[in-house]
């Protein structure tokens, strides 16, 4: 087993509003870690041995990282936004690769089998044309001009509508989510993964959300998301295989596929292959 690549990146190992003195024990690409508030008041991280770990608090998350991260936590402008309700979701514990927890969250195609009469429904299930690209200044994933039909695009949403989305993949276990606001058409709702992993074969799943809503009970908004997420949960623990599959002969894509063939040739690229099949077994 190789961390290759990916040990120098930042992962969610908490949740900031959770941090004591006691900390959390948890795990980060199979090393056990530590997780708690230090005398000073900053997020304080420990590896298996006792050696400090890099820490960062961002978008309500402890952020750290096993190596020597040689860039800053990538950048979501809109958690800064005035107005904006930031939603800590919490975790779901996922028996799957954290790069196949990533994959699923890009998939449309899946929304009216999976998430039936909530984010879709038959007999409305083409994905239209959508554009993908691997955007070389910032080194990201991005899918764009995405519509899809959904019966209840978010809590504050009344009916259907179609609903637009951006995906961005900004780091190899995160996604960002960009769609339709109802109440604000002019805006973006924002949704994220963060994605902690735990092993090849095991992660934490940290939803996180920035929104325009002033109407959704907090509880209502955290409850409805970890519903949608949960129905991911039986999909993603049957996969098979568990890993990531990078080599393109190994499962066959469809035209609605095209962010999951980018993002699986970025990861090649990269060598982000902790949580990946490389070839056929």
């Amino acid at each position: 087993m190789t961390r290759n690549t990916m040990i120098d990146g930042w992962y969610p190992v908490s949740l900031a509003s959770q941090l004591d003195a006691h900390g959390r024990r948890t795990a980060l690409m199979g090393e056990p870690i530590a997780v708690r508030r230090g005398e000073d008041g900053n997020a304080k991280v420990t590896g298996g041995n006792g050696r400090d770990l890099p820490a960062c608090i961002r978008y309500g998350h402890v952020w750290s990282s096993l190596g020597d991260p040689q860039k800053p936590l990538f950048a979501i402008p809109e958690a800064d936004q005035p107005g904006r309700r930031l939603v800590e979701v919490g975790v779901v514990r996922v028996r799957c690769s954290p790069l196949r927890a990533v994959e699923n969250f890009l998939d449309i195609a899946h929304f009216p089998f999976v998430h039936t009469d909530i984010l879709g429904a038959e007999p409305h299930t083409e994905v239209q044309n959508y554009k993908v690209e691997i955007r070389e200044d910032e080194d990201e994933v991005w899918a764009t001009q995405v519509k899809f039909y959904q019966p209840q695009a978010a809590k504050s949403a009344e009916g259907g509508i179609t609903t637009e989305y951006m995906y961005r993949v900004p780091a190899p276990t995160c996604s960002v989510l960009y769609k339709t606001c109802p109440p604000r058409p002019a805006e973006w709702d924002v949704i994220t993964l963060f994605v902690q992993p735990l092993a090849e074969d095991l992660c934490d799943v940290w939803p996180w959300m920035a929104l325009f809503d002033d109407e959704t009970p907090m509880t209502d908004l955290i409850h409805f998301q970890q519903t949608i997420f949960v129905q991911d949960r039986s999909i993603l623990e049957n996969q098979i295989p568990r890993l990531l599959p990078l080599d393109p002969g190994m499962e066959i894509p469809t035209r609605a596929d095209l962010t999951s063939v980018a993002y699986r040739r970025w990861l090649k690229r990269h060598g982000y292959t902790y949580g990946a099949q490389l070839v056929a077994q």
